[in-house]
C-alpha cells in the first residue's frame, strides 16, 4: 500500500499506553492529525521515524509530529533526514529543520527586525570561564542552555554572583557543544510563557504555560501547567510576523514568546521541527494543517 503522508513519531510512542496520561494525550493529538489528513482526502499512516521495516518509497511525504528523541539521537537522525529528504517531501522541509535545530537562528530573526530575548552564544571550545563571559554581558539573572536542545536539557538559571557553582558544568558543556546565555525574563514566573500556533501562516490557537511553584521551567514534564489562551491581536500579529521572517516555507510553527524585561513581546523560540501543537485545545486547527499540506502536495 502507498500513502500520501506518513505521520512521524518515535519508537517510544508507537503504541498507546492507556495507563499513562502522557501517552494518552500524545495519541489523542496524533489521532486528530490523522483524521484531519483523511478528511482532506489523503491516505495517511503513522510510523516511527526509524522504523526499520517501513519502506519510505511507499509514501509521498512525511509529517514530523512526535519525533521527540531526535536531539538525543542526532547522530542517527541527521543522516536519516538527508536520506529520506532526497526521496520524499518533508513537512517541515529538511533545510528548515536544520536551520531550526540550532538556536543561532535567533540572531537571524533579530537581524530581520523581530524582537527576540537577548542571546549570547558561547561557541564550542571557547576557553573562557563562565565568570569572564557573564562579567562582559552585565546581566544579573541568567539562563544557560545548549544551542541545540529541547525539553529544558542542560538548562540552568543562576545569578551572575553564582558562576563558581556552575564553572565545572559550563566547562564540560562548552567542550562538547555550543551554549547560549540569556537574561532571565522575570515575567515567566508571574505570567508564564505563551505559545501561539501558526499554521499555514495564520494563528489558529494559543496556550499559556506556567511553571510549578519554585521552578522556572514551563514544560509539563518538569511540572509546568498548560492553560488555554485567547491571543490578542498584537500577539497574533507578532507571531505571524516572526514566522513570515523565516527564510523557508513554514507549514506549521509554534511561536513561544514572553513579555521581555522591557515589557515588549519577544521570541523565546520558534519550534518548527516537532512541536507539540496542542490540537486538543483546537481540533479544527488540525484541518488547517491537513489542507495546507494537501495544497503543497498538489502543487508540487
Amino acid at each position: 500500500m502507498t500513502y500520501d503522508v506518513t505521520v512521524l513519531t518515535d519508537r517510544r510512542w508507537v503504541r498507546e499506553d492507556e495507563n499513562d496520561w502522557y501517552s494518552r494525550q500524545l495519541h489523542t493529538e496524533d489521532r486528530l492529525v490523522l483524521e484531519a489528513l483523511q478528511r482532506a482526502g489523503l491516505r495517511a499512516a503513522r510510523r516511527a521515524w526509524d522504523d526499520p521495516d517501513f519502506d519510505w518509497n511507499t509514501t509521498h511525504a512525511a509529517l514530523f509530529r512526535t519525533t521527540w528523541d531526535y536531539f538525543d539521537r542526532f547522530a542517527e537522525f541527521s543522516p536519516w533526514l538527508d536520506k529520506v529528504g532526497r526521496s520524499i517531501r518533508l513537512f517541515n522541509e529538511a533545510a528548515l529543520i536544520r536551520w531550526n535545530i540550532d538556536k543561532h537562528y535567533l540572531g537571524a530573526l533579530a537581524e530581520s527586525g523581530i524582537n527576540t530575548v537577548p542571546t549570547y552564544f558561547v561557541e564550542r571550545g571557547d576557553p573562557r570561564s563562565l565568570l569572564n563571559v557573564t562579567a562582559a554581558l552585565g546581566w544579573e539573572d541568567l539562563i544557560l542552555k545548549p544551542a541545540v536542545s529541547g525539553a529544558a536539557r542542560h538548562t540552568y538559571r543562576f545569578a551572575h554572583t553564582e558562576t563558581e557553582t556552575l564553572e565545572c558544568t559550563f566547562g564540560d558543556l562548552v567542550e562538547a557543544e555550543a551554549m547560549m546565555l540569556q537574561p532571565f525574563q522575570a515575567q515567566v514566573l508571574e505570567a508564564g510563557e505563551l505559545s501561539l500556533m501558526v499554521i499555514d501562516g495564520k494563528v489558529t490557537h494559543a496556550i499559556r504555560k506556567t511553571p510549578k511553584k519554585g521552578d522556572f521551567r514551563v514544560q509539563d514534564d518538569h511540572g509546568g501547567s498548560v492553560h488555554q489562551h485567547t491571543p490578542s491581536a498584537e500577539e497574533a500579529r507578532f507571531a505571524e510576523a516572526a514566522v513570515a521572517a523565516v527564510p523557508f516555507d513554514v507549514l506549521y510553527a509554534r511561536v513561544d514568546l514572553v513579555r521581555d524585561n522591557a515589557g515588549q513581546l519577544a521570541i523565546m523560540e520558534l519550534e518548527m521541527i516537532e512541536p507539540e501543537l496542542f490540537f486538543r485545545f483546537c481540533p479544527e486547527a488540525a484541518d488547517r494543517l491537513a489542507h495546507g499540506l494537501a495544497h503543497r502536495l498538489a502543487r508540487h
